[in-house]
């Protein structure tokens, strides 16, 4: 279950999409240039997770998170859903959050594998939520736990395994904000299929994400 950690969700996910009236899909902002490392600073109302995005070498994936962070349209998304695996040393999952408004997404992003980024999913990771490679767009996770079977396999047969998910960056500091949203109490009713008693019972607000300053390193002293 852990390799396909999306597609439990992606059912309900866009049968939101297909239940919402016909709208026009929101106008994309001017391309953005890219650092080879964006940090952005997500305030959740359980405390704050900093995120360093890889430009350098997930381009697309991180250019589509930041035309949501400076729309603004990641702010009051939920993190709504905690994924626990388990086997193995715990914590061991994710966490899962994301622009699930239909009028408010952006158009699918071309499908990113690490076998080309070279990005893994390691504990940290922040990694885009799809259907099929070529339909990711608003949702993502932050991982628990080092998830090698996220990866792409290029030795794989099977389509899914080959492609892999798309990590796009890691957590620089607020693990312990995730770690809480991840032990935050199941619902044992939500959620349809896999996702059953994986739902948070109560949801937990993200109140803003904002790109931030790089800060140098510290100087050291002469002598």
């Amino acid at each position: 279950m852990n390799r396909r950690f999306v597609l439990a969700a992606l059912p309900l996910f866009f049968a939101l999409t297909a239940a919402a009236p016909h709208k026009r899909a929101p106008k994309l902002p001017p391309p953005i240039p890219l650092a080879d490392i964006v940090r952005v600073v997500m305030t959740t109302e359980v405390g704050q997770i900093v995120l360093d995005l890889d430009g350098k070498n997930a381009p697309i994936s991180t250019a589509n998170f930041l035309r949501y962070v400076d729309t603004k349209r990641f702010d009051g998304i939920v993190f709504y859903r905690a994924m626990r695996l388990a086997w193995g040393d715990q914590p061991n999952g994710l966490i899962q959050t994301g622009q699930r408004d239909p009028r408010l997404r952006f158009p699918p992003i071309v499908h990113e594998p690490t076998s080309r980024t070279g990005v893994l999913h390691k504990a940290g990771a922040i990694s885009m939520a799809r259907n099929a490679p070529g339909t990711a767009s608003a949702d993502f996770s932050i991982l628990l736990s080092d998830m090698p079977s996220l990866d792409a396999d290029p030795a794989a047969t099977d389509p899914e395994r080959l492609a892999g998910y798309a990590a796009f960056g890691h957590v620089v500091s607020g693990m312990e904000v995730a770690k809480a949203i991840w032990d935050a109490p199941l619902s044992q009713t939500l959620g349809e299929g896999a996702m059953r008693g994986q739902m948070l019972e109560k949801p937990v607000k993200v109140l803003t994400v904002r790109r931030a300053p790089l800060l140098p390193p510290p100087a050291i002293p002469a002598g």
